[in-house]
């Protein structure tokens, strides 16, 4: 290569690496100048083509968890397909959809005090289901027994509406050590749940399965290689998630054609395999159809009525979860805004969480509730846009009137969504991390935060060791170490003696010395 040539092709390089440069730049004036921001700023507009991805990946990362407890309660409650109530159970996953989406856009642009502003998605809770599956009983099951939880939902959410607006003078209870220790919970109580859908499905027959733990970790590699390799802020870096699920998904409905469908169990009975794509429910499911509310249409039958032995552990279970959604709430501001959450955040947010359940059953939907799940996400993402997770939310809303768009959600294999759950349930765990760490870790906060995981979290997650206790206390602290280490946490935090000097002090000391150190230097 001559000199000429040589010289030529660094230029050509140089004038082409300029033009990139010059049409990046461009571009980024062109959003400038239409009044779009950034989608890791809450209050920012972002373009659609960026905003829908973004809020998609929302929904699937909830799609599956929103709709469980629903048929869980259901199933208990004899209100089976096989019992005459195809289309009341069809009518009620509709809802379930609608009403996620109202609530989570009411969480997100607040009605007067209703609504933090945070970017906060909220889903059917399945933190009351130990409590409703005791209650069906206690109410002589069937479709009575429904009507009951729908009465108990709706004195619970109220009280837990009132309970937000007092949260404030509350809030001294709430320091970063305390949520902190929630969050912590919140997350562990979450790396099981995450394993379970990767593997497949708890109680599945072929949980664990070669073909369920590869989709999982096509969905963990895609994510990976796009969250670390993608160009930085583009639309594949900042919805790896999405992608992620897409690609799992994509290969699961190529398996379903190509491998076998079906296996033989231990006792030579035929099933089918968990991770295979079933279209026929998409194919029976309408295109069209109006919600319906309680008492008309297909929830004509449905009566909302008020027993003492509904709305008793319903409503403690509205206490617990306004613990929850408190911890919730901080870890999304700390994880996605890298920040405390203020009073008027928390105290909207409880308030949404309860009115929102109070407005859900009356179109017979169970309490909502601020989702973990999508905590996780934006603590990995820092996508805190509202307007990017308006648009899943209006896509709930969507797939409500269109059950033929839910169907096609809903049919997506867990192991797909377990491999973006094991990253986004992890996330949560580091940002209670940072909740504590964010001040100097006193030998007082080390004891609250031991103490409240190891015997608190401890004795919530081996439910077992309660078998002898009543059954009242066994309800609220087993199955979930959540709320035994959230009480610990609170009383420990009341009775130990201060640290001689503040948090704030302390940290305050720290900085000026840093500063005293940079000068010398």
């Amino acid at each position: 290569m001559t000199v000429d040539k040589y010289l030529s092709k660094i230029l050509g390089t140089i004038i082409n690496k300029n033009r990139r440069i010059i049409l990046a730049m461009k571009e980024t004036n062109e959003k400038k100048s239409a009044g779009y921001s950034s989608p890791y700023e809450f209050k920012g507009r972002i373009p659609l083509s960026q905003a829908i991805p973004l809020g998609l990946q929302h929904v699937m990362a909830m799609f599956i968890g929103n709709l469980t407890p629903l048929i869980i309660v259901m199933g208990v409650c004899g209100l089976t397909a096989d019992a005459g109530f195809s289309e009341l159970r069809t009518a009620l996953l509709q809802n379930a959809m609608i009403i996620a989406g109202i609530v989570t856009l009411v969480q997100m642009f607040s009605i007067g005090p209703v609504g933090g502003k945070v970017p906060i998605v909220m889903g059917t809770s399945s933190g009351f289901l130990g409590v409703l599956n005791n209650t069906v009983t206690a109410c002589g099951g069937g479709i009575i027994a429904y009507g009951a939880i729908m009465g108990a939902c709706l004195i619970g959410g109220i009280f837990e509406g009132i309970l937000g607006a007092f949260l404030k003078p509350l809030r001294k209870f709430f320091p970063p050590i305390v949520t902190g220790s929630v969050v912590i919970a919140i997350g562990l109580s979450l790396l099981g749940v995450g394993i379970n859908y990767f593997c497949g499905g708890s109680g599945k027959v072929d949980y664990g399965s070669l073909p369920n733990l590869f989709l999982g970790f096509v969905v963990l590699i895609v994510i990976v290689l796009l969250k670390h390799f993608a160009p930085q802020n583009s639309i594949f870096s900042s919805s790896a998630i999405l992608f992620g699920i897409l690609a799992g998904y994509i290969v699961a409905v190529i398996m379903t054609f190509v491998l076998p469908n079906t296996g033989v169990d231990a006792d030579g009975a035929k099933y089918t395999y968990s991770w295979v794509v079933n279209f026929s429910q998409v194919k029976d499911a309408a295109w069209i159809a109006i919600p319906s509310f309680m008492g008309f249409g297909a929830l004509s039958d449905v009566k909302m009525s008020f027993q003492a032995s509904a709305i008793i552990p319903i409503g403690i279970m509205f206490i617990v979860t306004a613990i929850e959604t408190v911890g919730d709430i901080s870890a999304c501001i700390e994880g996605g805004m890298d920040r405390e959450a203020t009073d008027t955040e928390l105290s909207g947010g409880v308030i949404c969480d309860g009115l929102g359940s109070a407005f859900a059953a009356f179109f017979g939907v169970l309490p909502n509730t601020s989702f973990s799940q999508n905590v996780g996400l934006v603590s990995m993402t820092k996508v805190v846009n509202r307007f990017a997770i308006s648009m899943g939310a209006i896509f709930l809303i969507l797939c409500g009137f269109c059950p033929k768009i839910g169907a096609i959600m809903s049919i997506m294999p867990q192991s797909v969504l377990g491999g973006a759950a094991v990253m986004m349930f992890a996330s949560i765990l580091i940002s209670g991390i940072q909740l504590i760490t964010k001040w100097p870790v006193t030998p007082r906060n080390v004891t609250i935060v031991s103490v409240a995981l190891g015997l608190g979290y401890g004795l919530g997650a081996n439910s077992a060791v309660l078998a002898h206790m009543p059954q009242a206390i066994t309800l609220i602290f087993g199955g979930s170490g959540i709320v035994p280490a959230a009480l610990f946490a609170i009383i420990l935090n009341i009775v130990l003696p201060p640290d001689e000097k503040s948090e704030v002090e302390i940290a305050e000391e720290i900085l000026d010395i840093k500063k005293k150190e940079a000068q010398k230097k």
